[in-house]
Formats: structure tokens, C-alpha cells, sequence
């Protein structure tokens, strides 16, 4: 059994002339302190991360790095499949190359993050997730198929309310 938490990226800057390319987009100052907050709460679940996979645009990779930090520096990778328009299939390949022995988080975009979730649950309709969100979800076995179990769901400000 392996123990995937899929999180979306934290609140980001708005689109517009200040950032061209929606890649370099940064998480805002605002995204920074609620997800530090979520973050330690995620942590007090002692969720036993030892693997961060991340989109590689910015905001997706500034999410990451301060879930790093507060699961005691859990070690961090690009997963180019996780960045927007990749299919469930891609990501799940990737995950059959780690060589993870905990849980593993995967920082990602709307709307495919829901859509991998609902292709790992083996569901219809995809999942929605807020800026911060996580979802734990359970598989029997890396590649993951569609049979996975969705163990629960948080909002960012049910994260907060943790700590």
C-alpha cells in the first residue's frame, strides 16, 4: 500500500502583463502564509512523506518547496507530467520510476489534478480541489491503476484549523 497526497498549488499572483509566462507565475504573499499555515497542519497528521513530486511551473514548485520544509526537508523532484495538459497515465508512469518507501505528495494544477484523482479512484467525474488542498489517496501498488481509495479530502482552511 502506498500513500499518495495530491495537493494544488497555493494561491498564485494574477495573470496579466506583469507575468507573461504563466510558468513563472509566483505563489503571492498572501498564498505563502496560508500555505505555511496548511502545511503545518498537514504535518501534525505526521503524514510520513519522504517524496515530493512537483509541477515544474513556479507557483507549483514554491507550494512544494514550503511543504518541504515543514515535513522536515522530505526530498523534492520535478515531474514535468504533473504541469498542466498531461494525461493521468503520465503521472502515473512517473510514479512507477520512484523509488519511494513512504508517502509520496504530488503538487499539481487544476483541472488535471481532479482529473488524476478521479482516474486513480477509477471515478467519472473529476475531483475539485481548492488552492491548498490536499487529498490522500490510497493505492495497492506504484504504478498506481484505477483502484484506488480516497482516504479524505481537506481544504486549505481545514488544514489551518489543525494546528
Amino acid at each position: 500500500m502506498t500513500t499518495l497526497y495530491l495537493v494544488r498549488h497555493a494561491i498564485a499572483e494574477e495573470r496579466g502583463p506583469e507575468y507573461p509566462d504563466d510558468t513563472r507565475r509566483p505563489i503571492s504573499s498572501r498564498g505563502r502564509r496560508r500555505m505555511k499555515a496548511a502545511a503545518r497542519g498537514f504535518a501534525d497528521l505526521d503524514p510520513g512523506v519522504d517524496l515530493i513530486l512537483t509541477s515544474p511551473l513556479v507557483r507549483a514548485v514554491q507550494t512544494a518547496e514550503i511543504l518541504s520544509r515543514e515535513l522536515s526537508d522530505a526530498s523534492l523532484c520535478l515531474c514535468p507530467p504533473l504541469a498542466p495538459d498531461h494525461r493521468p497515465e503520465d503521472v502515473a508512469g512517473e510514479l512507477g520510476r520512484t523509488q519511494s518507501k513512504g508517502a509520496i505528495i504530488l503538487v499539481g494544477h487544476e483541472p488535471d489534478l481532479g482529473a488524476l484523482a478521479a482516474w486513480l479512484l477509477g471515478a467519472n467525474a473529476p475531483l475539485p480541489f481548492k488552492k491548498g488542498g490536499i487529498a490522500r489517496i490510497d493505492v495497492t501498488r506504484l504504478p498506481p491503476g484505477q483502484d484506488g481509495t480516497l482516504v479524505w479530502m481537506a481544504t486549505p482552511r481545514m488544514l489551518r484549523s489543525l494546528r
